[in-house]
């Protein structure tokens, strides 16, 4: 029997949506890629993210009721980061990824070995090489969007799980 919408859990919702938009971001990658080459789909990515970047943070703040003066520490921080990317993203990926408190400002993130979704994808397509972390590039874009001042110890200028065989850095607040 097939299911309604009412039958189908907000979970699986949540992970229809989320690979939707993953598999069309990197359908758009690709095609940028082949037409362009790496380097120019970089630049439009990233151009992209940093725009869509202010209605997306806008639209999490909405409908998680939550307002950036509540950003007073890095714990908060934290907790806008996770709510907000368990709205977007299939637990495919969230399960990937850690972040951790270290002293009162600091974020440390880091990536499982080999299982970050974008170095999977642009390995399979060939690209890797070029490719400029668009990922963590976004999540610079969200602290961005929210008023956070921050420094970073990693250069967002290639695929460290390609070049380092590990994806993994801190974020340094000024809060």
């Amino acid at each position: 029997m097939t299911r309604s919408f009412d039958d189908i859990g907000k979970e699986e919702i949540r992970d229809l949506l989320g690979k939707g938009w993953l598999t069309h971001d990197g359908a758009w990658f690709f095609s940028v890629c082949n037409e362009y080459g790496v380097k120019e789909a970089n630049r439009l990515n990233k151009t992209a993210i940093k725009s869509m970047v202010p209605f997306e943070v806008q639209r999490l703040k909405q409908i998680m009721a939550f307002d950036e003066r509540q950003l007073t520490n890095v714990t908060e921080i934290v907790k806008f980061m996770e709510e907000g990317m368990r709205l977007i993203l299939p637990e495919s990926v969230l399960s990937k990824y850690h972040f951790n408190i270290e002293l009162p400002n600091i974020l440390q993130w880091e990536w499982e070995k080999d299982e970050c979704f974008a170095y999977k994808g642009m390995s399979r397509m060939g690209v890797i090489d070029g490719y400029e972390c668009g990922v963590m590039y976004r999540i610079e874009c969200w602290f961005e969007s929210l008023g956070l001042k921050f420094e970073s110890n990693v250069k967002l200028d290639n695929c460290h799980m390609h070049t380092r065989g590990r994806c993994r850095g801190q974020y340094k607040f000024n809060i």
